[in-house]
């Protein structure tokens, strides 16, 4: 709703700005406009317009740097104002307006250029990495289940995988809060273990980014407002060690060819269960795997993970609700990310998979 208030507001101001171009030209009698206005400032003025225009068409096609014009646009609208202040004084609202909304948008394209700037140093070595079939052979050393589990995923017989793109939607809360909608986009690399997690999360109206790092075993947490006001920013051992379990729990529920890896331990539980150590430059976490009879993996527990709003660790798990077909493989559709507190269980983040793929370039 704010943002069609904007592009009203927007397009509703960069039109009135062919008045101060057509009184320059002679065309209609516009008496708005006291000031004589030369034809070479009537031109700038339906410059002003036009930048107006093109502010709300791109926005309305969701072109990233729309900022540019749009801080343009409100910087030579405000010195035609200046020329027929007393005329055109209110205008200074709209641009005061858009000038602050272009700014605000340009904090947070240039914080999400960090995360675009980690991805693209990535894929550039992976690029150099030639993906070999996986095999029957490759699997043989994993338990039953977990080989169950990859067969019934359809990734033997298609490259192993060494990075992944993921794009999630879905609703996160802080306890005691309300849900929020976001949407993420991450990529992950397993040559050398590395998760760049984004996230666009609104809260009133507004879209707060944040950008989870965990690159050479060292995490990063940074949320901000506009991209520019810290409201989160954590780092160190604990979040190493967080973040280490979560990339592992991506490798199991997203990237099932990874599991072959040799930072992995396993231990066979029971029937339905296993247990995984996984271990990255001498942080190692576990993890307990649960499967059903079709070889499905409904459930992932670690007890080494930290919930950062209480900075103490709890159970963590991510039940699986629902599977899906994606270009030959099985894989996840809908799952949560649930705390296990004392007082009972609390369902923090309701994630909806819309996209992967495997092995970018």
């Amino acid at each position: 709703m704010l943002k069609f208030i904007f592009l009203a507001i927007a397009l509703i101001h960069g039109l009135i700005h062919f008045m101060g171009f057509a009184k320059a030209f002679g065309y209609g009698n516009i008496t708005q406009l006291t000031k004589e206005i030369s034809k070479p400032a009537g031109l700038f003025w339906m410059l002003a317009a036009w930048l107006f225009v093109a502010v709300v068409a791109l926005l309305l096609f969701k072109a990233e740097n729309w900022w540019v014009l749009g801080i343009a646009a409100a910087v030579v609208s405000q010195i035609l104002i200046f020329s027929a202040w007393q005329d055109a004084k209110f205008g200074t609202i709209a641009n005061v307006l858009v000038f602050v909304v272009s700014l605000l948008s340009m904090t947070n394209v240039l914080f999400e250029r960090s995360y675009k700037k980690d991805v693209a140093s990535n894929l550039e070595r992976t690029q150099t990495l030639a993906p070999t079939l996986l095999t029957e052979t490759d699997i043989q050393g994993l338990p039953t289940l977990v080989q169950n589990y990859l067969r019934y995923s359809g990734v033997l017989n298609k490259p192993k995988v060494y990075n992944m793109r993921v794009v999630f939607e879905g609703e996160m809360r802080d306890k005691g809060k309300d849900w929020f909608p976001f949407r993420s986009e991450q990529f992950d690399f397993f040559d050398e273990p590395t998760r760049l997690f984004f996230m666009k999360g609104k809260m009133f109206g507004l879209v707060v980014p944040g950008y989870h790092r965990y690159v050479e075993a060292t995490a990063t947490m940074d949320i901000r407002l506009f991209g520019l006001f810290p409201i989160v920013k954590q780092a160190g051992a604990v979040m190493n060690k967080t973040e280490t379990v979560t990339l592992f729990n991506d490798m199991c529920l997203m990237a099932p060819a990874t599991l072959i890896d040799p930072r992995i331990t396993w231990k066979t539980i029971d029937t339905a269960s296993v247990e995984a150590t996984f271990t990255n430059k001498g942080i190692a976490i576990s993890a307990i795997l649960y499967f059903n009879d079709q070889g499905q993996l409904t459930n992932f527990i670690s007890n080494d993970r930290t919930s950062v709003s209480q900075m103490q660790e709890f159970p963590f798990s991510t039940p699986v609700y629902e599977y899906q077909s994606i270009e030959g493989m099985n894989l996840i559709k809908r799952g949560d990310g649930v705390w296990h507190y004392p007082e009972g269980e609390f369902i923090y983040g309701k994630f909806l998979l819309k996209e992967i793929e495997y092995n970018c370039k």
